[in-house]
Order: C-alpha cells, then sequence, then structure tokens
C-alpha cells in the first residue's frame, strides 16, 4: 500500500461492482478511508470492502440513490460523521439504454438524465459545499465517457448525459478553484467489465469489432480506470476542469473509427 492518500475519506458511488469497485480498491490501496456507495447491491458492496479489509484497507458500504437529494446528503454526512472529512468525491455510478433514439421511451431518458447527470450534479453540489467548508478542499472526480464527445448510435440518452456532465465538470472547476476544490472528468472507452458484457452485444459490435476499431486494439481495464482516478484526485497536480480520455486512443482516430479497419 502506498500512502498518496493517507488520512484522507472518498466517496466513490456505484461502487459495488464494474470500474467503480476497481476504484474503490485502488483508493483504498492508497491509503484513503473509503466509502463504497450502492443503490441495491448490498452483498455486491459487502464483497468489495471485506477485499478491501483483508487487503489492510479501511471501508465501509453505504446504501444511497445518487439521484435522491436526500440519500446523497445522508450519504455525506454521515461520511464526515465517521470519518471526519470528505476529501474525494467519485461520482462514478452510472446506467445507460441502448435503442433507436426514434423509439426511446420518455421514462428510459429521465431515469439515465437523472442517474447519469442530475446524480453527478447532486454529488457535486454537496459534496463541494463539503469541501469548501474544510481546510485543505477536496477532489471531485466525475466519470463522464468518450461518448460524451462525439456522436454514437443507439445511446442518445448516455450520450447526452454525458457530454453534460463533461460541461458540469469544467463548469464547477472554474467556480470552486478558488475554493480549493479541484473537479476533474475522466471519459473511458470500452473497459471490459461485467457489465459491458452483458450489454455490448446489444449495441450491435461485437468483441472483435471493438478490438478492431481500438487503436490499442483491445478493452481498457476498472484498474486503468482507477490508476487515471487516482492521479486526478491526488492533492499535488495543478489539474481542473479537466477532461482525461482514456480510450485505446479511439477518439483520436477518425479513420479507424468511420472505416472499422485495424
Amino acid at each position: 500500500m502506498s500512502d498518496i492518500f493517507e488520512d484522507e475519506t472518498a466517496i466513490v458511488t456505484g461502487a459495488s461492482r464494474g470500474i467503480g469497485s476497481g476504484i474503490a480498491t485502488k483508493l483504498a490501496e492508497h491509503g484513503a478511508s473509503v466509502v463504497v456507495n450502492y443503490r441495491s447491491s448490498n452483498q455486491r458492496a459487502a464483497e468489495v470492502v471485506d477485499e478491501i479489509e483483508e487487503n489492510g484497507g479501511t471501508a465501509v458500504a453505504v446504501q444511497a440513490d445518487v439521484s435522491e437529494y436526500a440519500d446523497v446528503e445522508a450519504m455525506v454526512e454521515a461520511t464526515v460523521d465517521r470519518f471526519g472529512s470528505l476529501d474525494v468525491l467519485v461520482n462514478n455510478a452510472g446506467m445507460t439504454k441502448i435503442g433507436p433514439a426514434e423509439e426511446v421511451d420518455i421514462e428510459d431518458w429521465r431515469r439515465v438524465i437523472d442517474i447519469d447527470l442530475t446524480g453527478v450534479f447532486i454529488g457535486c453540489q454537496i459534496a463541494g459545499r463539503q469541501m469548501q467548508e474544510q481546510a485543505g478542499g477536496g477532489a471531485i472526480v466525475n466519470i463522464a465517457s468518450m461518448m460524451g464527445q462525439m456522436g454514437y448510435h443507439m445511446r442518445a440518452p448516455y450520450c447526452s448525459a454525458k457530454a453534460g456532465v463533461i460541461n458540469l465538470t469544467r463548469t464547477l472547476a472554474v467556480e470552486w478553484a478558488a475554493d480549493d476544490v479541484r473537479v476533474n472528468a475522466l471519459a473511458p472507452g470500452f473497459i471490459k467489465t461485467d457489465i459491458t458484457d452483458q450489454t455490448q452485444d446489444s449495441a450491435g459490435y461485437t468483441d472483435d469489432d471493438i478490438r478492431r476499431r481500438t487503436p490499442m486494439a483491445r478493452y481498457g481495464t476498472a484498474e486503468e480506470m482507477a490508476n487515471c482516478v487516482s492521479f486526478l484526485a491526488r492533492d499535488d497536480t495543478y489539474v481542473t476542469g479537466e477532461v482525461l480520455r482514456a480510450d485505446g486512443g479511439w477518439t483520436s482516430d477518425a479513420w479507424r473509427y468511420h472505416e472499422g479497419r485495424a
């Protein structure tokens, strides 16, 4: 274990699986006390906490729906009561609905926006207030997506929400810089998790398609995303308002994207 986040406390939303669990585990490895947020899967969250504690870290699971203001407020209050501060917030919780734009159900649209965009704003606002009041400020990392910087078929709600997250990140970084609160975003590409295993085929792409269209010719990993978050969250950088793309070169190579050639 390293001490990058020694004596600091982090909340990671949606941390019971996928990228979120990788981020929570990595921050704990670097010395943070970690709040593993979950919405419904208490068993998965408990497993993440157990893994962290077995490796010498400190963690607790806390239930909250990030789209519910009262839930997030209670989670932040409980975090500060238990650990004394909130130094890092990672807004990772998210969802998607895959399908043609003309067929998107309006309730599905609203739910994606509620979780992926409004939920990020709620977390930022409540955590930002706490960080402004405490000594040393804090760091917020919002998990956006490369799809927030490009058009991508079959994901109109998701792309729209993630584009909002990116500009929200920049706006809050400007507003809160003087308060020592840094706000950055990570924009992953295709990352191999159990969640992508469940959704990828329904988007019309196979694993081979993804690898063929990605310059690095592979999926990213949850650990790689966690390493990126660790960089953005540490307090010894002069970085705020940044959107770090971690997509294996996908958005940098328009020719490969359009032609689908290796």
